[in-house]
């Protein structure tokens, strides 16, 4: 089945793109230009990928993405024109998991958008090997649907990785790792 992947960018030109570029990596694409369109495909479509970029009318990309996370773990790649360190910081806090700058190279981007989807694919897969739902620790509980953790019934704010890097040590409890199957298993490397 072909990749699902949601470009979220105002400028026409960058759209056509980003759409033809992605579509070589047989993926399928849907493009919006603001950031209610945005929200609102991605709560009722599971995609692979969102291309999201920060300045987009509507509800900026940062908003998008802060809300996205509260209910989705799609993967997520800022594309924006936005070059400050204190930005790419904020996008990656947030919730983004990679985040390129414009003018980008589309090598480097197509690259980057492969890379996110095989670590989410690989992530995925390690929770579709867990037997429940919910993983129960005592006072640890972490659902894997929801990707929810809570200690003592209060919620753990987890990024993205930490909540995959947690679900894969957990459900293989004992097993050590070395630091390279950790970057090639979570982050990809």
């Amino acid at each position: 089945m072909a990749n699902q992947i949601l470009i979220v960018e105002d400028d026409l030109e960058i759209v056509d793109l980003l759409e033809i570029h992605m579509k070589d990596l047989n993926a399928e694409v849907e493009s919006v230009n603001d950031g209610l369109s945005a929200l609102e495909k991605a709560q009722h479509k599971d995609y692979d990928l969102i291309l999201l970029d920060l300045s987009i009318p509507k509800l900026n990309g940062v908003e998008v993405c802060r809300e996205l996370r509260k209910t989705k773990n799609t993967p997520i790649i800022m594309v924006t024109a936005k070059t400050e360190e204190i930005d790419k910081v904020l996008g990656l806090e947030i919730g983004a998991d990679d985040y390129i700058t414009k003018p980008f190279s589309i090598r480097e981007l197509k690259a980057r958008a492969k890379a996110v989807m095989r670590r989410s694919d690989a992530a995925n897969q390690q929770t579709g090997d867990s037997k429940s739902a919910e993983l129960d620790f005592g006072d640890l509980k972490v659902n894997i649907e929801m990707r929810r953790v809570t200690l003592e019934g209060k919620k753990i704010d987890l990024s993205p990785k930490e909540f995959d890097l947690l679900i894969l040590l957990a459900n293989y409890p004992g097993r050590s790792y070395s630091r390279s199957e950790l970057l090639d298993v979570i982050w990809g490397l």
